[in-house]
């Protein structure tokens, strides 16, 4: 399909460069990641950090995930443990954030991390967004590019769905492999999930081998998609539900559903992986189609499972 958009740029070395320019210039751009589209900006700078959070209409109380090319990166703002190391090696780069202690010597913009002392960092896997870090010497403040508390991007029209074109620069990726917003696992004294992603707790026990808890709510804020309210497409939606009408879209998953005028399979085949792509790509095509409401079909709450659970909790709030 040609590209209608003056906005959104090919991945071509060309384009890299403009996007690094931008970046350089405490500017902000969308970048695709394996998980979803983010907005990135110099994570050091205060300039950048505001234009994101303004441009999200996003709480400052809700901290920002901060991107690094590999672990020699890092150690510059975060104290790296035994625990990470052996989540890095085994998961990085690729979808999964780790909470870490801040250095007190970290240049990382204090609104980025929500003033405070620890640091959410992730080891993006998607190529484009590798090639970036790999050319500049600031680690990159990159959430979701969308409004907050709105369905999460995986596609660069669903950036000009948010947004129009407040953004100048959207770099062209592809759709998102991963479909659902990273794990984020609390490294930072207790081992904890804080929320649930495409590498599972199940993931995690095999690594470290220790008891891990799952986060059940709290006053302080330690990452991003913790709040109550989240991914929504901005009508009801009824979880476990049997059945839809012709009024009601209904979203549906396995073989015994069948695609309609209002039923949205997330996966027919009944894969979990597939049914998380597809999720926030579903949601953006039942709002644009102006429905009033949304019920869902039981999502079996296993492996990447729970995380489109957690996802449509949040979403029916």
């Amino acid at each position: 399909m040609k590209n209608i958009y003056s906005n959104i740029y090919k991945n071509s070395p060309k384009n890299l460069n403009i996007a690094i320019k931008i970046l350089k210039k405490n500017n902000i751009i969308v970048v695709p990641t394996e998980t979803v589209y983010g907005i990135a900006g110099n994570a050091y700078s205060k300039y950048a950090v505001k234009k994101i959070y303004k441009l999200k209409n996003r709480p400052k109380k809700n901290p920002l995930i901060i991107h690094y090319r590999d672990i020699s990166s890092v150690k510059k703002d975060a104290k790296i443990n035994d625990r990470f190391k052996k989540l890095y090696k085994k998961f990085s780069p690729g979808p999964i954030t780790y909470i870490l202690e801040k250095k007190k010597k970290s240049k990382i913009c204090k609104l980025a991390n929500a003033k405070l002392n620890t640091i959410a960092v992730r080891f993006p896997k998607h190529n484009s967004i590798r090639n970036l870090l790999k050319k500049i010497d600031f680690p990159l403040a990159i959430p979701s590019a969308n409004i907050a508390g709105k369905i999460s991007p995986v596609s660069p029209g669903d950036v000009i769905d948010e947004f129009g074109k407040k953004i100048s620069f959207i770099l062209d990726g592809g759709r998102s492999q991963v479909g659902l917003e990273s794990t984020v696992v609390n490294l930072f004294g207790k081992t904890k999930i804080l929320r649930p992603g495409a590498i599972t707790k199940k993931h995690l026990k095999e690594v470290l081998r220790e008891r891990l808890t799952t986060f059940k709510g709290s006053k302080k804020i330690r990452s991003p998609g913790l709040l109550k309210k989240h991914y929504s497409p901005g009508i009801p939606i009824k979880l476990n539900s049997k059945k839809g009408n012709n009024k009601v879209a209904f979203i549906t998953f396995g073989k015994k559903y069948k695609n309609g005028k209002n039923i949205f399979n997330l996966s027919s085949k009944g894969n979990l992986n597939e049914a998380a792509k597809n999720l926030y790509k579903i949601l953006r095509k039942i709002k644009n189609s102006q429905f009033k409401s949304i019920n869902v079909a039981k999502i079996p709450n296993k492996g990447i499972g729970v995380a489109i659970n957690d996802r449509l909790r949040r979403a029916a709030k």
